[in-house]
């Protein structure tokens, strides 16, 4: 996987890639929305660990297939409010030890359960 950046486009706001190029012959993971619920179906407290218990699903998802969160090439991500923002990129940046992935942030008015407030879904590509 390749990281393209240009100076012909807008730089990232915050750390994550323009775009990522997946090589040819690249095993890929379609990772569906994880959200901060744990194993046993319960809903983290607080948007913190909704946010780190999303992404720590995500992670496992893809330990599952020998992959890490260097492995994630683009990830999109919905929260329910706009002042989460620093939150979603402190713990997006803790979880994966700063590698940068293409992403996508949208600002939604809700999730499934109204008490979620995010969730991640990921792509992740790794050579054959």
């Amino acid at each position: 996987m390749r990281r393209i950046e240009t100076e012909g486009a807008p730089r990232p706001l915050s750390n994550y890639a323009q775009a990522i190029a997946v090589e040819p012959g690249s095993r890929l993971i379609f990772v569906a929305g994880q959200i901060g619920v744990d194993a046993s179906g319960r809903i983290a407290d607080t948007p913190e660990e909704q946010h780190r218990l999303a992404w720590r699903n995500v992670l496992a998802i893809l330990a599952a297939d020998g992959m890490d969160a260097a492995n994630i090439v683009d990830a999109h991500v919905y929260i329910t409010d706009r002042s989460h923002i620093p939150l979603y990129r402190q713990v997006r940046d803790e979880m994966l030890a700063g590698h940068r992935a293409a992403a996508t942030l949208i600002i939604v008015s809700g999730l499934a359960d109204a008490k979620l407030v995010m969730e991640v879904s990921v792509v992740a590509a790794a050579q054959e």
